[in-house]
């Protein structure tokens, strides 16, 4: 599907963008481990998420819906059945690395594979330190790519240093350390987002967190977890695009509801703050373990160019493409580096936010693990192509709202899975 969006006068209103996705796949995988039922609130029902749904169900947990609250019947750290099918993990990297963790300690086997797309994303990274830890598994290119199979073994504790401070490693290890004897130790050198070790010691498993030269996750042998009500709040990378049209259209004023401002996923809004935009936080509150507010953002004509680094990148990752679209309107340059990570994204983003940058006039250089972005450009306007990847269709819906001439984004409709309504809240904060 091709969609174009044109100028508009100015954002306004108040909006609660759809719930956390990094949250709502954990809600559904870790409380399938707790002895008991779980019930979450605001669960995010995306692509990715309902996909985490349907493999938890085909490991033979009980996960219903009623009224809006979603129960999911835990069956115990080692209480999954062996499905009687190939694991579709349609385009969802969350579900499959940590999925991973789940089933290596189980005692059967099973075999996960995915979309065109996702057959191409790096595994090893979770893959070898399994191996490390004794797991049994399989697949194309010696278990780096998908398809891959998993014959559940004894694990046993391991020390991994997490280099690319990559959260989806970390929490595979801490997931599968459960399951293993003695302790498992996750250090990086960057604290990666940290909602799997803050859910699990909500739900009481022996996870001991230190932050000091490196950010080090302790977790021993579990017995037992305990089911938890979860509220997931706001999902900051969803609301990232909206503070980024208020941030750039002129007389704008918008109030983002209820989202997630853990220091770990909210590097964007402070990315932003350091590049003079309006933006509080306000009515800031605490629900199951984590840090949430509402945002309000205003237009903020005098931005000014930053530099993100390596150490930037853990907080922000996914947000680099829609920072991109507000450094076209600061002034001066931003320079983002040490962001080699986004060439195995959903798309290779580097290379998409340069090439789409350019189809609409502006100049950008690319850089191997970044990119310089010249600001204060006219947005001519023109055809983007956002190579099926949802973050960088909505970044550019952004850039068409300061478009001379409108932007048209071909398949847009991949915006689906992380943000299904993300057009009509488009919609519904413009005034034309």
């Amino acid at each position: 599907m091709e969609k174009e969006i044109h100028k508009v006068k100015k954002i306004v209103g108040k909006l609660r963008v759809p719930s956390d996705k990094s949250i709502s796949h954990r809600s559904v995988i870790l409380t399938s481990m707790a002895n008991g039922v779980s019930r979450v609130k605001n669960f995010l029902k995306a692509g990715d998420t309902l996909t985490t749904v349907n493999v938890y169900r085909k490991l033979g947990i009980k996960i219903e819906e009623n009224g809006g609250v979603i129960k999911v019947h835990g069956k115990g750290l080692k209480g999954f059945t062996e499905p009687d099918d190939i694991l579709d993990m349609g385009n969802s990297g969350t579900t499959t690395r940590l999925t991973l963790g789940v089933l290596a300690g189980q005692e059967f086997f099973s075999v996960m594979t995915g979309d065109d797309s996702l057959r191409k994303r790096p595994m090893k990274r979770v893959t070898q330190p399994l191996k490390d830890m004794n797991a049994n598994i399989d697949g194309r290119n010696e278990g780096s790519l998908l398809p891959i199979s998993v014959r559940g073994s004894k694990l046993k504790g391991v020390l991994f240093f997490n280099e690319k401070a990559s959260a989806q490693v970390k929490s595979a290890l801490l997931i599968a350390g459960m399951n293993a004897e003695g302790k498992t130790i996750i250090e990086e050198p960057f604290k990666s987002r940290d909602h799997t070790e803050k859910m699990l010691q909500f739900m009481g498993a022996p996870i001991t967190v230190s932050e000091g030269e490196v950010y080090r996750v302790t977790v021993k042998t579990t017995e037992r977890l305990n089911p938890i009500d979860v509220e997931v709040p706001a999902d900051p990378s969803s609301a990232a695009f909206f503070a980024a049209a208020a941030v750039i259209v002129p007389n704008s004023s918008l109030v983002l509801e209820e989202v997630l401002v853990n220091p770990t996923r909210d590097g964007f809004f402070r990315k932003l703050k350091e590049m003079g935009a309006e933006i509080s936080y306000e009515n800031v509150r605490e629900k199951t373990g984590e840090p949430v507010a509402d945002i309000h953002v205003r237009y903020s004509p005098d931005i000014r160019g930053v530099r993100i680094g390596r150490e930037d990148i853990p907080s922000m990752v996914d947000e680099i493409p829609i920072l991109a679209v507000v450094a076209t309107q600061a002034e001066g340059e931003t320079i983002i580096t040490g962001a080699s990570e986004l060439r195995v994204k959903e798309s290779d983003r580097i290379k998409a936010v340069v090439e789409n940058l350019r189809n609409v006039g502006v100049e950008v250089e690319e850089l191997e693990d970044g990119m310089v972005i010249k600001g204060k450009q006219k947005i001519k306007g023109g055809y983007v192509n956002s190579y099926k990847d949802h973050r960088i269709a909505m970044a550019f819906s952004i850039l068409g709202l300061v478009s001379e001439e409108g932007v048209k984004i071909k398949d847009a409709d991949c915006a689906y899975i992380s943000y299904p309504e993300f057009f009509e809240h488009l919609q519904s904060v413009i005034e034309k």
